[in-house]
């Protein structure tokens, strides 16, 4: 008998030991989302491009490096031209045609100022007012947002830095009406007052309130730079939730390196002694200072114990800033791609992009697979284990999940669909009210205003400087059918040209056989 009550406590132990190995096997990972603001495809030491460039050997990026070699790059990864409507695609799954936020959100119930007295265009009624979790906000766009999904399912919920997904006065300017249980420093505003502790980070000074960093006041007249302020106080709300089994999502949105372009007093004296000017030192020394900010994220997950349940998915909102407020020729600073910021050219839309998930993805792995901003809805929610979410809106996002496992390698097939009907400002290659499509290695530009196009074999030309239009008419016009039926199926909305008061027709419609009717 006492044989038989010892076999049987042996084995009650094996099968209690089992069932608690594996609940620790199926804790949610913690996921870390490091977004950089106007960060180029070529601002770090990491080569994103099949060699390394003069750019790459400008910038310092230790911690990037760290984690491509510990996780996947991902050279052909997009967002949209500005930041905004990649914002509100993130948390929402949707393409920006659809959820209608397709400028950069301010000030409620108002376009922007570029966009209200424009010589040839009469823009649409976007969703100026951002993103909204309930339903009747006017000029907003109703969603299920992915720091609500998360915290419902048990993740605690920080975000940290720039937020933008709605104009001052709606529910979409405060991240606590999102999902997230903490905030810090992110409003309505998607550029900060001043970069400096010793300026308050603009909170005093008038021409600047509206731009100012909210909810930092510990840090104000002290000699601290903004993105240094910024990781401390996501590290410090991390603190309460590490020691217990509770999983989190820290948001880390970055206001560097986004105008006003200032000096991190820490790493700025390298740039000036490697010969380069004023303005572009300036941004370099940002550019690494959001690279320390990474590494001492890292640092922390290492020195908690919990960097092998982490994931951490780094990328930036829209392309490098070149059209204006930089050193050297404008549009040349994301090389070998073409233009920048407010442009559907590469320069404008590609961004770096690495993702580390331990036991997951296999390090120092590289993809050429194309993914989008609003795949990384989907995306997080599975590496969450939320395999099923009824949500209000439609999601268009894929899952790069298969991707990451090594499961899943790009077929040539999907279509990747960029919508940007209003007015950025600045003028240059891709910059203006346009749509546009990648299909495989071609990608399509339609321009609103004179309803040119540009068609460019991204494989053969990356700099895309030989427009193929006119030499290949077939991959043009199949091209244009795709993305007229794409904006058809999305509503999306077009500009009026204020020379006929028409709306500007569809792509596929100025091909003599192409379809007259708007439906």
């Amino acid at each position: 008998m006492n044989k038989c009550i010892t076999l049987y406590l042996m084995l009650l132990a094996l099968v209690l030991f089992s069932c608690e190995s594996e609940e620790v096997e199926e804790l949610p990972p913690n996921i870390v989302l490091f977004l950089v603001d106007d960060m180029g495809w070529q601002d770090t030491s990491v080569p994103f491009y099949s060699e390394r460039t003069a750019l790459n050997e400008r910038y310092h990026t230790p911690n990037m490096e760290k984690l491509a070699a510990q996780g996947m790059k991902f050279t052909q990864a997009y967002a949209t031209p500005v930041c905004s409507p990649t914002r509100v695609s993130l948390i929402t799954g949707m393409n920006a045609a659809r959820h209608r936020v397709t400028n950069w959100t301010l000030r409620k119930d108002s376009i922007q100022p570029m966009e209200k007295n424009h010589d040839s265009l009469q823009f649409p009624e976007w969703n100026v007012n951002g993103v909204s979790p309930v339903a009747g906000d006017p000029k907003s766009v109703q969603a299920m947002p992915l720091p609500q999904a998360l915290n419902d399912m048990g993740y605690y919920t920080v975000h940290a830095g720039k937020a933008h997904f709605g104009a001052i006065g709606t529910p979409g300017e405060d991240p606590l009406n999102l999902g997230f249980d903490v905030n810090i420093a992110g409003h309505a505003a998607g550029a900060p007052g001043s970069y400096l502790g010793t300026e308050n980070f603009g909170n005093g000074k008038p021409d600047r309130e509206i731009w100012a960093v909210p909810g930092l006041e510990d840090y104000h007249g002290k000699e601290v730079f903004l993105t240094e302020a910024l990781t401390q106080e996501a590290l410090k709300a991390l603190d309460s939730v590490v020691a217990t089994q509770q999983p989190f999502f820290l948001y880390m949105a970055h206001y560097a390196v986004h105008t006003p372009i200032m000096g991190d007093a820490r790493f700025v004296q390298k740039y000036l002694e490697k010969g380069l000017d004023s303005t572009e030192a300036k941004y370099a020394s940002m550019i690494e200072g959001m690279d320390k900010s990474l590494g001492d994220i890292m640092k922390y997950l290492e020195r908690k114990d919990i960097a092998g349940n982490t994931v951490i998915l780094f990328m930036s909102d829209n392309g490098g800033l070149s059209a204006h407020a930089r050193g050297g020729e404008p549009h040349t600073h994301n090389l070998p791609l073409s233009s920048g910021k407010g442009s559907v050219r590469e320069g404008g839309i590609r961004e770096p992009m690495l993702v580390k998930w331990p036991g997951k993805v296999e390090p120092a792995s590289v993809s050429d697979y194309q993914v989008i901003i609003e795949d990384f809805y989907p995306t997080i929610l599975e590496m969450a284990g939320i395999d099923s979410l009824d949500t209000v809106q439609k999601i268009d996002g894929q899952s790069f999940v298969p991707v990451l496992k090594g499961e899943k390698e790009y077929d040539g097939m999907r279509t990747l669909v960029w919508h940007y009907p209003n007015e950025w400002g600045p003028s240059g290659p891709g910059i203006g009210a346009t749509s546009a499509i990648r299909k495989g290695d071609y990608k399509l530009i339609y321009y609103h205003l004179d309803q040119h196009m540009e068609l460019f074999n991204l494989k053969e030309d990356i700099g895309e400087t030989k427009n193929l239009v006119e030499t290949d008419t077939i991959k043009a016009k199949e091209l244009a059918r795709n993305l007229s039926d794409y904006l058809k199926d999305v509503d999306a909305q077009m500009p009026i040209l204020k020379t006929t008061g028409e709306v500007v027709p569809y792509p596929i419609e100025l091909f003599s056989d192409g379809s007259s009717e708007r439906e």
